[in-house]
């Protein structure tokens, strides 16, 4: 049986990770001890202060911090009652920021802050340990929030505070070190990796007001995964984000092999729950159907358990991951280490095979949140209007890539609804499908020029933001890169636009757009 065969296998792999013991020993005494420099093994649990002052920035600007886990650590709790009633110029800066730079969800509204905090230096002047044009989009949609933390870290004395407080996290660090350590000993024992000392580094941040929100970064060679303190460890999220750190330089190292795969994304590309990221992101999508694949063998599942695993990952859109599971099968009964293995992991999918397979999976719709999840804020939506319906079945033609269906949809909308600017974005993107540039440009053009005071359907963020990045990458088709440079940042700059038109827009702005090979011209995004 499956379970019986990996048993024997990660037992095994465990009596050579045993030589890790000095190296796993030398990141509890980092955690236990709340030193901040990274451990010899580059893996560490550990508090931040730059995390912790922009979470007491964050308190006094209004933020609702989840205070459950904040019953063992009375002295946080006791500054954040604090600052939550701090009076003065700064407090009241910091509230009117966080106003205007709010989103509708309060956990997407504390993802950007905890980016900002994963790529400052410590304080008190919190300097980026980037360039400029390398910050991540999350941050630059809170530019200025900096030079308010430099001077509420000042006024709020929070270098004392932190000294004073700072027992507490160690508390929580020693909880989470064993964790952390189990993670790392059975994922490398299945991947027959062993840890040698190198600049890279995984970190595990503690911070109790982020509560269940799960935020994982890596900038570089720097991956950071920030977690409460609650009774339930995120084991699972910690794990995922430890295979991010294993396995994500294997697909770039190994391209050429990975891209021979890459008509298979054609297929995925249909599923409406794919992320929009991984619809145009061959590497990224095959490192993630990997991970997954590692977790469900990790997982120890019996058949039933993994079929009804693997049909849910094909109807959202991640069908590498059956291949793949099936792959692993067979390299748990090889010998080299993952890292030397990969390449005829990779050789072992069967495109064909999986095309022909593909055309019996049927993709899961998006799904709608339940009733039970919507709050005052957010009432429970209106039954589909005729208008909405259409716009579906526009989306839906887009999704299949067919063009003159979709232009045909969208045109017959515009002629019920001629301001209707979700129409005019899809008969936008349905002649980028089609090729028909100029009328695509026309279109987008429209869209990112209407005023703000117009009395037409406003613009939501997401279609302006999309539209700016469309620009621009016809503008670096056309080799214009000024004017292609002007549209990112145009896209950058509007308020509330989505982290994936942002990280669109961030990588064009970086590097001029080449469109993939049997795309057409930059693979539509549904907003």
């Amino acid at each position: 049986m499956y379970v019986s065969a990996i048993g024997k296998r990660i037992a095994r792999s465990l009596r050579v990770v045993a030589l890790l013991t000095p190296i796993f020993a030398a990141v509890s005494v980092a955690c236990a001890q709340g030193v901040s420099q990274p451990s010899p093994s580059g893996i560490s649990v550990e508090a931040s202060e730059q995390v912790f002052a922009t979470l007491c920035a964050l308190d006094a600007a209004g933020f609702e911090a989840d205070t459950t886990a904040l019953a063992q650590m009375p002295g946080r709790l006791a500054l954040r009652d604090q600052l939550v009633k701090m009076q003065g110029p700064t407090a009241e800066a910091l509230r009117a920021f966080y106003r205007d730079h709010a989103l509708a969800s309060s956990g997407e509204t504390l993802s950007r802050y905890i980016t900002l905090a994963l790529v400052v230096g410590p304080p008190p002047q919190f300097r980026f340990q980037v360039d400029k044009e390398l910050l991540p989009p999350d941050v630059l949609a809170v530019e200025g929030f900096q030079e308010l933390l430099v001077s509420f870290y000042r006024e709020a004395n929070l270098g004392a505070e932190w000294r004073r407080i700072e027992p507490e996290y160690n508390r929580a660090i020693a909880r989470d070190q064993a964790t952390l350590r189990r993670v790392v000993t059975v994922t490398n024992a299945y991947l027959r990796e062993l840890l040698k000392p190198s600049p890279r580094t995984f970190t595990v941040y503690v911070e109790p007001l982020v509560g269940n929100r799960i935020n994982f970064r890596n900038t570089g060679d720097h991956y950071a995964i920030v977690i409460g303190t609650g009774p339930q460890i995120p084991v699972g999220d910690i794990q995922h984000a430890y295979l991010h750190f294993m396995l994500d330089r294997l697909p770039l190292q190994y391209r050429q092999e990975v891209e021979r795969k890459k008509e298979l994304l054609q297929a995925a590309a249909r599923a409406p729950q794919l992320p929009v990221p991984y619809r145009d992101d061959f590497l990224g999508f095959a490192d993630e159907c990997l991970i997954k694949a590692v977790e469900l063998r990790l997982r120890r599942l019996s058949s039933q358990q993994l079929d009804g695993a693997l049909a849910a990952d094909d109807a959202a859109g991640f069908i590498l991951v059956r291949p793949l599971v099936a792959q692993l099968g067979k390299f748990e009964k090889a010998e080299p280490a993952m890292s030397y293995y990969f390449p005829d992991l990779i050789a072992g999918v069967d495109v064909e095979a999986e095309q022909e397979r593909l055309k019996r999976v049927t993709f899961a719709a998006l799904e709608t949140p339940p009733a039970a999840e919507q709050t005052d804020a957010q009432p429970a939506a209106e039954p589909a209007t005729e208008l909405d319906r259409l716009l579906a079945i526009g989306d839906q033609q887009i999704a299949a890539r067919d063009a003159a269906g979709a232009a045909a949809t969208f045109q017959q909308i515009l002629l019920q609804y001629p301001n209707e600017p979700r129409a005019r974005y899809g008969l936008a993107v349905a002649s980028v499908l089609g090729r028909n540039i100029d009328r695509a440009t026309d279109l987008f053009e429209s869209l990112v020029a209407r005023p703000a005071n117009s009395q037409d359907s406003p613009v939501d963020s997401t279609i302006l933001a999309w539209s700016h990045v469309y620009l621009g990458r016809i503008h670096d088709l056309e080799s214009d890169r000024d004017e292609a440079v002007a549209e990112y940042r145009a896209a950058l700059a509007v308020e509330g636009a989505p982290e994936a038109a942002r990280a669109a827009a961030q990588q064009g702005a970086e590097t001029a757009y080449k469109p993939p090979s049997r795309d057409s011209g930059g693979a539509p995004q549904k907003p």
